[in-house]
């Protein structure tokens, strides 16, 4: 069992190992339910989104897109260690 502490800004910090527990990283949203009895259920929120949302992410203004022939040679020379 842990046992935390509550600031007087009625606020209270998770360890590490719980927040690894529930999968928690920096930036990640939980959810808390109030539960009877005065419990309480956490839990990491899950991920919503489409796979879709990440494209054109890495574009850039003023840049042309690389063609796949150049994508491969900037492959083949980062493999040869010329980059």
């Amino acid at each position: 069992m842990t046992i935390l502490t509550v600031t007087a800004k009625g606020q209270i910090t998770l360890r590490k190992e719980v927040l690894q527990h529930l999968g928690i990283q920096a930036g990640s949203k939980i959810n808390v339910q109030k539960l009877p009895n005065g419990k309480i259920e956490i839990e990491a929120e899950k991920l919503k989104g489409k796979i879709s949302d990440v494209f054109g992410m890495l574009k850039r203004e003023g840049q042309r897109p690389a063609s796949l022939e150049e994508m491969n040679e900037a492959i083949a020379a980062g493999w040869a260690g010329q980059l």
